[in-house]
């Protein structure tokens, strides 16, 4: 692997100076060497915000999603390339399964939400107008604009490549460039995903840089339009939110700290039952999958306490199956820790944690290997302790060993198991094997407020379940104290935290063409040609027709009750729709006016319309009876290319009576030809 260099300003850069080498976690050997010595971070983050940031900015959300699927692509078309590299960092391939293909398969789930959730444009409207005056010409609008500094990243060791990339979809989307620190042990694999995305060509110059090494005085040069976005520990990431200049300057910070989350056989469970398999299967798959070292896995397990002798029974069976050694070699299953200073690390809490949680399975000094050459090598048993007392076991809920360890203990009834689950002060997840949905709510009711993710896994859902540990790109991961307090993932709101939400005040007409798209209260405008008859092209927000009015006849309503089957009284027996406090007589359908307000405006010649796909935001205002009249004003509200030939127009439609009161409104999207 040799020098491992950094990305900066265009360029690729080996260190200057002094050099730190990085450890095979298999052997001890050096694989790579790396330092940030001669690069100069406040260039770099000056060089992030006058060419990455306007790069990325004159950019379209749906130009970034694109992209983003290009880049997953290439990620993928070079994957063997990544595993190679990544069996040094001591995972199995099936570990790298979840570090690569799942980092390229982030980038293509927020290129997809990118597409079909966001506009072709570079502004983001958030929420409804909102009428500020009593005449309509003074409104107020929120928005969202990519903030114009950089988004530094520091990832931790354990996923070099989905790390990276989790943090950088949303960021790119969002329309900002970043600075990627990756953790030194396996900063090598960062490396070369950076180089597979880079050679694409399809990055704009500027929206990324790596620093391989240590991250100097970057903090020094950050302003209020920047953003750091940390994954580590609580240490790290207390000293960070002290520095100096990131309080100054209110420098935005996420976090996704570790944490000690917990699982809960729920209390209806007996040995038996598939939920009491599962749970089993699940602790044990989480302390061994990438050696324990995950930000999600399982530190305390909770069981009833009638069943902890079983449950122990059951889970050292399960470990004692585990093949340990080279992730090379066919049929091992657990590879090793990152490094040396990792395992001293882990055998250091263990002790710690063990004082209270003694050890029932497993020996932090001693596991047999499968493999040559491993005497180097930063291997572990799977450690499984038990506290009989958990309420005074404090360290189990202070302490955590980051890799194969996990605490059994048991709980008296469900408010003992939700004060425990609560008693690590915060987790990334909490999972509970029930097959009871009044567990289930009670465990939501009493403990949603201290963890991120709730995952409820029984025999229905276990066939489809990612599992505990598993998080996924659109929900959320973070959580509340222990785990930071910051979010990541969680589909568009993750683009979000790398923008600023403003609130634009103003005419009607002037925001309406600040933002591309037809707020209430904007003029319309009646064009000589039928709107229908207007390519994609030719459409601007504002283009409207009025038509007609229509007499709704109680023939009418008669003919559509019996044509349709809906016989509802409101329609058909006016002594009955007389006595309702809503209708006071006979109305027609609500679906009779939709049709008739189709009939009213669609142009039914061929033309760019090529397809009426959707309708959005239906209400129905107020009823109309039979001998009323209603007309229809169809105006267009937003358009979206979706492909070269063709693209997405939003028409706000509007019923109203002979009154001129309004009977209905929606949105109807039709696809038109460019």
């Amino acid at each position: 692997m040799g020098i491992v260099q950094s990305f900066a300003q265009g360029h690729w850069v080996a260190p200057k100076g002094n050099v730190e080498p990085v450890h095979s976690a298999l052997t001890g050997e050096v694989v790579a060497e790396l330092g940030s010595e001669g690069l100069d971070f406040g260039a770099m983050a000056g060089h992030a915000r006058r060419i990455g940031g306007p790069n990325l900015r004159r950019m379209t959300f749906h130009e970034r999603a694109a992209m983003l699927k290009a880049l997953g692509q290439a990620v993928m078309a070079r994957k063997e390339e990544l595993y190679a590299l990544a069996f040094a960092t001591g995972a199995t391939r099936a570990d790298n399964w979840i570090d690569i293909e799942g980092g390229a398969g982030t980038l293509f789930s927020f290129a997809s939400k990118g597409r079909r959730e966001l506009p072709n444009s570079q502004i983001l409207i958030d929420g409804d107008t909102e009428i500020l005056g009593k005449t309509g010409s003074f409104i107020g609008q929120h928005v969202y604009t990519p903030l114009q500094g950089v988004a530094v990243h520091i990832n931790a060791f354990n996923f070099p490549v989905w790390g990276m990339l989790e943090k950088l979809a949303p960021t790119w989307l969002a329309g900002m460039p970043a600075i990627v620190k990756p953790a030194q042990q396996t900063a090598y694999v960062a490396e070369a995903c950076v180089r597979i995305m880079l050679e694409t060509g399809l990055l704009p110059e500027g929206a990324i840089q790596l620093v391989s090494g240590k991250a100097g005085d970057l903090l020094d040069h950050l302003t209020g339009q920047d953003v750091i976005a940390f994954t580590g520990s609580a240490r790290t990431a207390e000293l960070l939110q002290r520095h100096p200049v990131v309080a100054r300057e209110a420098v935005r910070f996420t976090a996704e700290r570790d944490s000690l989350n917990a699982s809960i056989l729920g209390p209806d469970a007996a040995p038996d039952s598939p939920e009491f398999e599962l749970f089993v299967k699940e602790v044990a798959k989480e302390m061994t999958v990438k050696a324990g070292q995950k930000c999600t896995a399982i530190r305390r397990a909770l069981v009833p306490a009638a069943l902890i002798d079983a449950a122990q029974q059951a889970l050292s069976a399960r470990l004692a199956k585990t093949v340990i050694g080279d992730p090379r070699v066919e049929g091992v299953r657990m590879g090793a820790l990152v490094g040396r200073s990792q395992l001293d690390d882990v055998r250091e809490k263990i002790a710690e944690l063990s004082r209270q949680a003694p050890i029932v399975f497993g020996d932090p000094e001693h596991v047999e290997l499968v493999g040559e050459g491993l005497e180097g090598g930063a291997f572990i048993s799977p450690i499984l302790m038990r506290a009989d007392d958990p309420w005074a076991a404090d360290a189990i809920h202070e302490v955590e060993a980051f890799g194969p360890v996990s605490t059994l203990m048991p709980y008296r009834d469900l408010d003992d198991a939700v004060a425990l689950a609560n008693h690590g002060k915060g987790s990334l997840v909490v999972s509970a094997f029930t097959h009871d949905p009044d567990v289930a709510r009670e465990l939501v009711l009493g403990s949603a407020s201290f963890h991120g993710r709730m995952a409820f896994i029984d025999r229905d859902c276990a066939g489809e379940s990612t599992g505990h540990g598993s998080p996924l790109p659109v929900l959320t991961h973070g959580g509340p104290g222990r785990a930071g307090g910051g979010e990541e993932l969680g589909g568009i709101r993750a683009v979000k935290h790398f923008m600023q939400r403003t609130a634009l005040q103003g005419s009607p007409a002037m925001l309406s063409k600040v933002v591309g798209q037809q707020l209430a209260g904007a003029p319309i405008v009646e064009g000589d040609r039928h709107p229908f008859r207007l390519r994609f092209g030719e459409l601007e927000p504002g283009y409207s027709v009025q038509t007609k009015f229509r007499k709704v006849t109680l023939e009418d309503i008669e003919h559509f009750a019996h044509f349709t089957g809906d016989t509802f009284y409101a329609h058909m027996d006016e002594e009955a729709a007389k006595a309702s406090p809503i209708f006071g007589g006979r109305v027609a359908h609500g679906y009779l006016i939709l049709s008739f307000a189709a009939g009213l405006f669609v142009d039914p010649a061929p033309g760019p319309v090529l397809a009426n796909y959707g309708l959005e935001g239906l209400r129905f205002v107020k009823p109309l009876k039979p001998g009323e009249s209603m007309k229809a004003v169809l105006t267009a509200k937003s358009k979206t290319l979706k492909t070269p030939d063709m693209g997405e127009v939003r028409w706000n439609v509007r019923v109203t009576n002979q009154d001129d009161e309004l009977v209905a409104t929606y949105d109807l999207l039709t696809m038109n030809a460019v």
